[in-house]
């Protein structure tokens, strides 16, 4: 008994902390780039070996480098049996700037961490999304909570998250196993990638979501039959933020180019029609005030592959003369972007009187 207890929780590998670090990225690059030209090759432990060599490139011990890729692992960067990564993997690897990181970091944990997997062995358990649906149920986490969930046989629940009564009986059964004290670094591990996470806070003893939780739940958010997620939309408008703040040197409305003191993460093919790749592409938005998101997503403007606005002939003479005065720079132009605003101008766009 004593021994499944150390054997079933959420394990985490931290041989890096600091997951903007030069040495962090290295190592990435190079499981990266040994996966893609090992492309193919099944898993053999000859083939570990190899990568192990690469990663080894600053004379550490065996441990330490195995550490290291089963971390990748873990994140998600990279898969079980070194067969594929994460493709935003490798734009964390592009990213210009610490923040950007930081939004990329929390959307590949989510989509593919998993926690017990290694390079042998994979796990088809996602136990951070386990924690998050957690939060959204009861709101906020305390700490003893947060070890206690850390013992959790995830496939055993099949709603996919914790009850209150349900997180006190498992917070008591860690404190009886005295599961701190055993595990102490793998907590302050786990603690210190949730830290790591958008739109998560520790307050004192407390993990809480960073946004008001109206923005969690509201209506909007559960549009017809589709429910957005909410983690996930925060991740999405993070993107949009970042990539105004790397233009602008602030965060501000993409179109009209002023800080608002709120901003709306406008989807360009809506969310009720996109699938899930689609509704959480941060290429399927603009970040845009309030007064230009209802226009846009009503379909009221749209905009042309060179950036200038479209006005639905609905729109009265004087505010399309308003509205030309707007244009979307270029650089918040993609391939990705442009098919979506292409939609927008053959299925939204109100054409004709």
């Amino acid at each position: 008994m004593s021994e499944q207890t150390y054997e079933k929780y959420w394990s985490v590998t931290n041989a890096f902390t600091n997951y903007n670090s030069e040495k962090f990225l290295k190592t990435l690059k190079i499981c990266l780039d040994f996966i893609k030209e090992n492309t193919g090759e099944p898993y053999s432990e000859e083939k570990y070996e190899r990568l192990q060599k690469e990663v080894n490139f600053d004379d550490i011990n065996n441990i330490s480098v195995r550490k290291r890729i089963n971390q990748l692992v873990k994140l998600g960067f990279i898969s079980s049996q070194l067969l594929s990564y994460n493709e935003d993997s490798l734009l964390y690897l592009e990213a210009k700037t610490n923040k950007r990181r930081a939004s990329l970091l929390s959307k590949i944990v989510y989509s593919s961490s998993k926690l017990n997997a290694s390079v042998k062995e994979d796990s088809q358990l996602h136990q951070i999304n386990f924690l998050l649906k957690t939060l959204e149920e009861v709101g906020k986490l305390h700490i003893d909570e947060i070890i206690g969930l850390m013992q959790v046989d995830i496939s055993e629940v099949e709603k996919g998250y914790l009850s209150f009564e349900e997180l006190e009986a498992v917070k008591l059964q860690a404190q009886d196993s005295h599961f701190q004290e055993r595990k102490y670094n793998q907590i302050s591990h786990f603690l210190n990638l949730l830290r790591k996470l958008d739109d998560l806070l520790i307050v004192g003893e407390e993990l809480y979501f960073e946004e008001d939780a109206q923005v969690i739940f509201s209506q909007e958010l559960q549009k017809a039959s589709n429910k957005r997620d909410g983690y996930l939309h925060r991740i999405y408008k993070n993107q949009l933020k970042e990539e105004s703040f790397d233009e602008f040197g602030e965060v501000k409305c993409m179109l009209e180019k002023l800080s608002y003191p709120s901003l709306v993460a406008s989807h360009i093919k809506p969310f009720i029609s996109s699938n899930e790749q689609e509704a959480y592409d941060a290429n399927n938005g603009l970040l845009l005030s309030r007064n230009m998101d209802i226009l846009f997503d009503q379909g009221y403007i749209s905009f042309l592959d060179n950036g200038e606005i479209i006005c639905s002939d609905k729109l009265t003479n004087e505010l399309k003369e308003h509205l030309n005065l707007y244009k979307l720079d270029s650089i918040f132009f993609n391939k990705e972007r442009l098919n979506y605003l292409r939609y927008h101008r053959e299925n939204i766009l109100k054409l004709g009187n």
